[in-house]
């Protein structure tokens, strides 16, 4: 029907169905979107197929070679050292520190740190340096252990520092998720392999959370400990498949497992489909550990936290204690992540240490950032993270690396027009680490000790059904268990089925490529404004909304549950665990050698504060008048680079190692006898009074860096202009002459 003179034409759907013209548009276009839904799936299907068919499957967006392959060490294991060969473009500096990237082998296949261009890869190549990734087949060799990996990594570490003999700082090291605390074990075993060590979503401390969240600690006691895990990989013939704990993860939201993640893909069909076929490969590609393996995470991780107590010990009775650690530890955790949630990723720290000066006297230096809402797996994928935090951290190791023993927070500011000394900031962000304590890791939240006493109770409870199971029933699930027969069991897995249901395999999905070809030829999207387009989102959001309740309902049961069993005084008492004890049950003992060596420690630099030169002067200016401000900032490092070149003296210029050394020297000087280190200047400054000028104005570049001084730190600065001869010293006040650590200036 024609319209009126000086009428708008109707659209053709409209005038052929009149007011069932939105309607109609709508059936057409959700007929072509689930046809296109369907092949997309059907992709999905096919990609998991040929991923699981190769044979060594990864998502790395790199091309690499292969440097060791630790199938051929003396302890075989699955995990291979790869060289990530630059792309076009990308020059690397030889003399900068390696990176190399450690994956983490929970459920899925490697190469989540190099997923794409933004990445943890693409950052570090980005800062110029060379990097190497540490990956992993999809089967165990047999026998292979936790402290078998541990080892190759080692092997690995010691291949990486002798191709780059030239290199300023050891490897740096990221280890993402189960990765994080495994480097952790080693670098707490060969603290001399390593440079700056980055952990991202970490759990070192699986007890920790906050009531009413985090329900996922609760899951051990819940399933009666690790007898189930001990179940299942005698199922497996022996292997535990990862599947299962790719499955944990989706549990935690259903709403996004059950509805959100497929509804999106749905939703977008037109645009979403690459980015969920990117996604779904690693996602999908499952991988096998150990039985060994994965019970000794469980026991010694999941269920029993003993990693920060210091209770892991290696097969020839060596302790695992965290603060052996010699290298700067950078924890990156969100309060997104529901995983790993910030008390997990930093409650190790309290496990450890009474206080801020217990961290320096282990010579510790440990930085964490936390963000305010990425997701587990934002943390390792998220373009927005990588070129933020993660760019921020490769582009300021060196500084890390440098920062005097302490506890510090990252916290990273836009460069706007009016950013003090723009030219001396690498990115889009400027970076300082501000000194914090304890306290602020506290306020986080966390257990109380009557909690602490419950997760006690699970873990004695898990390892009483452990033994009871591996007493009466292990013997019979393995004879009835044969390898065939575990293979059909993998291949049964739900999350392994939804795959094999939708590719190629299954007759049934046949003809869908052909349908899918023909509506997208013809595709007619809906226009934004139909109002059945309106009523279909919010339909999903009430199911999101009901999921999500169902979650929270559940959450909140479990949690009610498991409060109300491991809180029964009478089973704390039947397990051994005394219901009156208010003691942390998880507390890193002290080491009466470490109190010795410290002592001898604090005499030999006594001993030295007396000696030294003009460059000793300068970074004890520094580190004076930096403490007063309580943080370090990326512009100062830039400045101090400067500074090391200008500094004339009959010494070489320090490597960034002896630099470092320099530093942490200087700065325990200070922290012990803070008015002798200073009163010594003017003996150790050259007589030539233009050189002590010069070095002044060096120092006074370094310190203004990051924005004028005022307050206390002005008032040192102006006893440092005095000391080297430049104005009237002041005299501090003195000190009590008792060896301390002074606190932190926040």
């Amino acid at each position: 029907m024609m319209s009126k003179p000086g009428q708008p034409e109707k659209p053709a759907t409209t005038g052929a169905f009149g007011p069932f013209g939105a309607a109609m548009e709508y059936m057409v276009d959700a007929a072509q979107r689930s046809l296109l839904f369907m092949d997309v799936m059907r992709q999905s299907g096919n990609q998991y197929r040929e991923h699981l068919a190769e044979t060594a499957p990864h998502v790395l967006d790199y091309e690499a070679e292969v440097v060791l392959d630790g199938r051929n060490l003396d302890h075989p294991v699955n995990y291979i050292l790869v060289r990530i060969i630059p792309p076009e473009g990308v020059s690397v500096d030889p003399m900068r520190r390696p990176f190399v990237v450690v994956d983490p082998r929970a459920g899925h296949g490697p190469g989540i740190g190099g997923f794409k261009a933004d990445s943890e890869i693409g950052v570090a190549f980005k800062a110029g340096h060379p990097c190497y990734f540490v990956g992993f087949l999809p089967e165990p060799m047999p026998g292979q252990t936790i402290e078998d990996i541990a080892r190759a990594e080692g092997i690995f570490l010691e291949r990486v520092i002798a191709l780059h003999p030239q290199a300023d700082g050891k490897p740096c090291v990221i280890g993402n998720c189960q990765a994080g605390w495994a480097l952790m074990m080693l670098a707490s075993l060969r603290p001399e392999l390593f440079g700056p060590i980055i952990i991202a979503g970490s759990p070192l401390s699986y007890w920790a959370g906050v009531r009413g969240q985090n329900p996922m600690r609760y899951s051990g006691g819940l399933l009666g400990g690790s007898w189930l895990t001990a179940l299942t990989s005698d199922l497996g013939a022996g292997k535990f498949d990862g599947a299962w704990l790719v499955q944990n993860f989706e549990n935690q939201n259903p709403a996004n497992t059950l509805w959100s993640k497929r509804y999106n893909l749905y939703s977008k069909i037109d645009t979403e489909a690459p980015r969920y076929l990117g996604f779904e490969r690693w996602w999908g590609g499952h991988v096998n550990l150990n039985a060994a393996e994965i019970q000794a995470i469980v026991d010694d991780l999941f269920v029993g936290n003993k990693l920060a107590a210091g209770e892991i010990r290696t097969s020839d009775g060596v302790a695992i204690d965290l603060r052996n650690i010699r290298s700067p530890i950078v924890v990156f955790c969100s309060k997104g992540d529901n995983i790993t949630p910030p008390q997990q990723a930093l409650g190790w720290i309290l496990d450890l240490y009474e206080d801020i000066d217990e961290i320096r006297a282990y010579g510790q230096t440990i930085v964490y950032t936390i963000h305010e809402s990425v997701g587990h797996l934002g943390i390792f994928v998220s373009a927005g993270v990588a070129r933020k935090e993660h760019d921020e951290f490769s582009s300021n190791i060196d500084m890390i690396d440098v920062l005097p023993p302490g506890l510090y927070e990252a916290v990273l500011e836009a460069k706007e027009a009016d950013t003090v000394s723009p030219d001396l900031v690498a990115g889009q962000w400027v970076m300082r680490c501000e000194a914090r304590t304890l306290d602020d890791i506290r306020a986080l939240g966390g257990n109380d000790a009557e909690d602490e006493r419950r997760f006690a109770t699970a873990a004695r409870v898990s390892e009483i059904n452990l033994a009871l199971y591996r007493a009466f029933a292990q013997p019979m699930v393995r004879s009835m268990t044969s390898a065939p027969v575990a293979d059909a069991m993998r291949k049964l897995h739900p999350l392994r089925l939804q795959y094999e249901l939708f590719s190629d395999a299954n007759p049934l999905m046949a003809p869908v490529k052909a349908m899918a070809e023909r509506a997208s030829e013809d595709r007619r999207p809906v226009a934004a404004g139909n109002p059945f387009l309106a009523m279909q989102q919010a339909v999903s959001e009430q199911i999101v909304a009901g999921l999500d309740a169902w979650r929270e309902t559940t959450e909140s049961w479990s949690e009610r549950i498991f409060l109300s069993v491991y809180g029964s005084p009478a089973l704390q008492a039947a397990v051994g665990i005394d219901p009156t004890d208010a003691r942390p049950l998880r507390k890193a003992q002290s080491s009466p050698l470490h109190r010795e060596l410290l002592q001898s420690r604090i005499a030999e630099l006594k001993s030295r504060i007396p000696r030294g030169g003009l460059r000793e002067c300068l970074v004890r200016g520094l580190l004076h008048v930096g403490m007063a401000r309580g943080r370090a900032d990326e512009r100062g490092l830039a400045a101090i680079r400067g500074l090391r070149a200008e500094v004339e003296d009959d010494k070489p210029k320090p490597s960034l190692a002896e630099f470092k050394a320099l530093v942490r020297e200087q700065y325990y000087m200070l922290l012990i006898d803070e008015e002798a280190t200073l009163s010594a200047i003017p003996d150790l400054l050259p007589p030539d009074h233009e050189a002590r000028q010069k070095a002044l104005a060096a120092l006074r570049r370094v310190l203004s860096a990051a924005g004028d001084m005022t307050g206390e730190a002005a008032q040192r600065l102006e006893r440092i202009v005095g000391l080297f001869g430049g104005g009237t010293a002041g005299k501090a006040d003195p000190g009590n002459g008792v060896l301390r650590f002074a606190k932190p200036k926040t």
